[in-house]
C-alpha cells in the first residue's frame, strides 16, 4: 500500500512552498498518495499539480492577513471564519488516521492542525523568521507543539532562524530555504528586451482586488520615474492571468492605452511611458531585471534570493500596507528599502519616482545589495533538504 501524506498550509505563499516540495517529492517517489488541506483560499497551487484538495475551501475578506490588520478579523468572522475552520478541522481529523505523515506549512494555525492530527508531523515555519526581530519569539502553542515527540523536524526559510531556534533548545530545527528557487528556470518567452537599458520589474501581487489597486499605483510611479530619469529604463510587470485580462479596462480608466498582446503605454509632455505585461514569464523577468518595485510577499522574497534589489512600496492592503512593507524590509535587510512616504504614511509618488531613477542609474550599488540578498535568502536546494527528511520519516513510520 502506498504511503499517504497530508499537506496542511494556511496561506497562499505557504501553498506555493508546499506545492514545490510536492514537485520534488513526486520526482523521488511518484507512487506516493498525497492530499492537501489549504486553510486559506482554494489551494490553487495544489490544484495546478492535480493534488486532491480537501475542503471546505473559501476566500475570506482578509485573504489570511489578519496579522497585518487585526480589524480584518471582524470581517472574516462575519463571513463565517469560525464555521469554516471547524469544518476544516473535522475534515483533517477524518482523514488523518489514514495518513503516515503530516507536513504543515505556516504559523500557529497550520501547526495546530498538524498537532491535532495525532500523527507524526514535519513543520515548515515559512512565514516566521528571526530576521524580523533578531530573536524569534514563538507563542505558547508553537512551543508546546514543537517540543512534542510527534514533531519530527522544524524547517525554517532562512539560516538565521534555524540557528536561533537551536540556541533556544529546539533540537529539531533545520535550515530549509525557499523550495521554489530550485524550479525558477526562465521561461522561453520573447520579452522584446532592449538590453542597453536597465529593467525595472513591477510586482503588484496576486490577490485581487488588491493587486489591481497596487498596479494602478505602480503605473503612476512609473510615470514619475520616466520624467525623473528621462526615459533611460524599461518597465515590465509580472501579473496573474485575471489581472492581465483586466488591463484594457484599467488602462482606459487611468488614461493609458492597452496595445495587445503585452504593452500598456501613455504619452505625456513628450514622454512615452511603456509597461510590458506578462502573465507567463515571472521567472524570466526576475532574472532579467535590475530593480524590483515590490508590492507582494513570496514573489519579492524570491527576487531577493536571486540577487535583486527591491524598492518596497506600501499600498492600501489588506496585505501590502505600510506595516507589512516595514516588516518585510526588516526581513530583507540591506537588499531592500522602503519607498519614500508622506507624513500620512502614503507613498510619495514624486519622490519614489526620483528614487527609482537614481537606483537604476547605480548598477554597482544594485549588484552589491543584490549579493547581500542572495546570501541572506538564496541558498538553493531547499526542496531536496526537505524531501530527504520527509522520506526518512515515511520509511520509518507505520500507520496505526
Amino acid at each position: 500500500m502506498a504511503k499517504r501524506l497530508l499537506f496542511i498550509s494556511n496561506g497562499h505563499g505557504e501553498d506555493n512552498h508546499s506545492a514545490h516540495v510536492i514537485r520534488a517529492l513526486r520526482a523521488e517517489r511518484p507512487e506516493l498518495d498525497i492530499l492537501a488541506l489549504p486553510i486559506v483560499g482554494h489551494g490553487n497551487a495544489y490544484r495546478s499539480l492535480d493534488i486532491e484538495v480537501l475542503g471546505p475551501n473559501a476566500e475570506m475578506p482578509s485573504g489570511g492577513f489578519t496579522y497585518v490588520d487585526r480589524r480584518l478579523l471582524i470581517d472574516d468572522l462575519r463571513a463565517g471564519l469560525l464555521t469554516l475552520t471547524l469544518r476544516q478541522w473535522r475534515t483533517m481529523r477524518r482523514v488523518a488516521p489514514a495518513c503516515d505523515l503530516v507536513f504543515a506549512t505556516g504559523d500557529s494555525i497550520g501547526q495546530t492542525f498538524a498537532y491535532g492530527s495525532r500523527r507524526p508531523f514535519i513543520s515548515f515555519i515559512s512565514c516566521l523568521s528571526a530576521l524580523y526581530e533578531g530573536n524569534l519569539k514563538l507563542d505558547l502553542l508553537l512551543q508546546l507543539w514543537f517540543r512534542s515527540r510527534r514533531c519530527r523536524a522544524i524547517f525554517s526559510r532562512d539560516k538565521a532562524t534555524a540557528e536561533n531556534l537551536l540556541q533556544q533548545g529546539y533540537e529539531k530545527a533545520k535550515f530549509g530555504g525557499i523550495p521554489s528557487l530550485d524550479f525558477m528556470v526562465p521561461e522561453n518567452v520573447d520579452l522584446n528586451r532592449n538590453r542597453a537599458l536597465p529593467c525595472v520589474l513591477l510586482l503588484p501581487g496576486s490577490r485581487l482586488p488588491e493587486a489591481e489597486r497596487n498596479l494602478r499605483l505602480q503605473m503612476q510611479l512609473v510615470q514619475e520615474a520616466m520624467r525623473a530619469g528621462r526615459g533611460k529604463m524599461e518597465f515590465y510587470a509580472a501579473l496573474v492571468p485575471k489581472l492581465m485580462r483586466d488591463l484594457p479596462e484599467i488602462a482606459n480608466s487611468e488614461g493609458w492605452t492597452w496595445q495587445p498582446p503585452h504593452t500598456l503605454f501613455r504619452e505625456s509632455e513628450g514622454v512615452r511611458t511603456e509597461i510590458k505585461c506578462f502573465d507567463n514569464a515571472f521567472n524570466a523577468l526576475v532574472h532579467e531585471c535590475s530593480l524590483v518595485l515590490g508590492m507582494a510577499g513570496l514573489a519579492v522574497d524570491q527576487a531577493v534570493a536571486l540577487g535583486k534589489y527591491v524598492l518596497l512600496v506600501a499600498g492600501e492592503g489588506p496585505q501590502h500596507n505600510w506595516r507589512f512593507a516595514e516588516a518585510q524590509s526588516r526581513l530583507l535587510g540591506a537588499a531592500s528599502e522602503l519607498a519614500p512616504a508622506t507624513d500620512g504614511g502614503k507613498t510619495d509618488r514624486a519622490s519614489t519616482g526620483r528614487r527609482i531613477a537614481e537606483l537604476v542609474a547605480s548598477a554597482d550599488y544594485l549588484k552589491e545589495k543584490g549579493d547581500f540578498g542572495r546570501e541572506r535568502l538564496g541558498e538553493p536546494g531547499a526542496s531536496g533538504r526537505i524531501v530527504k527528511k520527509i522520506l526518512e520519516e515515511l520509511d520509518s513510520t507505520r500507520r496505526v
